[in-house]
């Protein structure tokens, strides 16, 4: 069974098991978090419910595994004919999360 689940304004497709990084939702390491913002809801026997825009009764479960930082974005400012240049980078703060039960 897999689900399509919205948090911090993207879609994630996720399957019991899975681990995903998403941007930080508040919680420590081990705490549980509920989705009830479950767009769709799909089997293997093609039994698939589709929100409109959200799947009733459906509730998607996960847990923190940890808060991290994603990789470095760097981004580079230059200003042509007055030889000025930036260089500056960012590291987005982003939570583990691995799904333990998709409910429906």
């Amino acid at each position: 069974m897999y689900a399509i689940i919205r948090t911090g304004g993207r879609q994630y497709r996720v399957e019991e098991g899975d681990v995903l990084d998403v941007e930080r939702i508040t919680g420590n390491p081990g705490d549980i978090l509920k989705f009830d913002d479950v767009l769709l809801v799909g089997g293997e026997e093609g039994d698939t419910r589709i929100g409109t825009p959200r799947v009733e009764g459906a509730i998607v479960s996960a847990e923190v595994v940890e808060q991290t930082r994603a990789n470095k974005v760097l981004f580079f400012h230059f200003k042509n004919k007055t030889r000025q240049a930036k260089k500056k980078g960012h590291h987005q703060m982003m939570t583990r999360l691995q799904i333990s039960q998709i409910m429906v």
